[in-house]
């Protein structure tokens, strides 16, 4: 009997070790966060961790997925192509399940071909270029919507609620600030309008006088800038700083509280943007949780629609883990083309994906920044 029971007890020795092993193996389920920690972008990327952090924790106390502890994987691509390519690797060696990110075009470009290379879902929550979905990913989704989209709604906006007929499109050279400029401009023309200046600027400089000096020798009824809230704060300062009473509308990217710091309430006031809503905008009872929820643990609003949107990114991944109950990237993708539909999503019904993984439908509306520097629903939608 002696015998029998040291043996049973060299058993256990030697097995507790394997089951531990085992237990550890399965351990938590990674997921990447992407995004502009430092850099020009940075308040939408430490925007993107508060939220996604808030969603993590939220899941965590509930159990976690599938049993599992949910463990977010941030990396700082700065908003930079060859950063967010060695961030990509970073985070498939880190063995992630899914990635969000990155914030904008141009660096989530890069990153997708490391990605899907990888086998690894990939949801961007803002990078909005056309041409990010063209490339046939299995994998690669987004919860935010086209540029092709926003640039029809500028040109109604534009000639519709404006009335403008002489438009001007300026962009940056970035991947999406040129597809958003240049979709404007088809649309526009061909509602009529007249595109009497189209330009670039570029992003590295901060004296943007020679060009404000040719738009302000065109006439136009109103100049649309397609590129972000750093340079487009910069535009309006110096915009005002000559004289100019230049009518400015912008694009989503310049729908951040930091265009208003940079330009100066007085010279931002009676911009236009084009974007989609704003979280504190967004009539859903899920919308109106995540915006309570976000002011109960950082005693701010979320202010940025794309915050609100990685926390969509979010759900969209561990809602798809915990229905397909896997962590397989392709089980996974292919419940989100296939299955997933009607979701209700934080900002509105995720109505679905078409087959090349863009988000079905379009939420779009027009803001106009008041005289306190707050960005408010513009009266006139097209």
């Amino acid at each position: 009997m002696l015998k029998k029971l040291a043996l049973l007890f060299l058993v256990i020795v030697l097995v507790m070790p394997v089951l531990a092993g085992c237990k550890k193996e399965a351990g938590t389920i990674k997921i990447g966060l992407e995004g502009p920690m430092t850099g020009d972008y940075a308040y939408e990327g430490k925007g993107f961790e508060k939220a996604v952090n808030l969603l993590v924790e939220q899941v965590n106390e509930k159990g976690g997925l599938l049993d599992r502890e949910v463990e977010l994987v941030i990396e700082d691509d700065a908003g930079d192509p060859t950063q967010a390519a060695l961030v990509a690797q970073r985070l498939v060696d880190a063995k992630v399940v899914a990635v969000i990110g990155a914030y904008n075009s141009t660096a989530t470009e890069p990153a997708s071909e490391i990605y899907d290379e990888a086998g690894i879902l990939h949801v961007t929550p803002s990078s909005t270029a056309t041409r990010l979905t063209e490339k046939g990913f299995k994998r690669f989704f987004r919860v935010c919507f086209l540029d092709d989209r926003q640039g029809l709604f500028a040109a109604k906006f534009m000639k519709d609620a404006l009335g403008a007929q002489k438009v001007g499109i300026m962009h940056d050279n970035s991947t999406y600030a040129q597809g958003l400029a240049e979709h404007t401009k088809r649309y526009a023309e061909e509602m009529g309008l007249n595109v009497a200046f189209y330009d670039a600027i570029n992003p590295d400089d901060t004296d943007f006088t020679p060009v404000l000096t040719n738009i302000g020798a065109v006439g136009l009824d109103v100049i649309y800038f397609t590129g972000y809230h750093a340079q487009g704060g910069l535009l309006l300062k110096q915009s005002a700083d000559l004289g100019q009473a230049l009518t400015w509308a912008m694009g989503n990217a310049c729908n951040n509280p930091e265009l208003v710091q940079i330009a100066g309430v007085e010279n931002a006031a009676g911009t236009y943007v084009t974007t989609e809503p704003l979280p504190k905008d967004v009539d859903y009872p899920e919308a109106r949780q995540f915006v309570s929820d976000f002011e109960a643990k950082y005693g701010e609003s979320p202010d940025s629609v794309w915050w609100m949107m990685a926390a969509e990114a979010f759900n969209v991944i561990s809602y798809a883990i915990e229905q397909a109950e896997s962590t397989d990237s392709e089980v996974l993708a292919k419940f989100l083309r296939e299955e997933m539909k009607d979701f209700p999503g934080l900002t509105g019904p995720v109505l679905g994906w078409d087959e090349k993984g863009d988000r079905l439908g379009t939420i779009h509306l027009a803001y106009v920044i008041n005289e306190n520097g707050e960005f408010v629903v513009n009266p006139q939608q097209p």
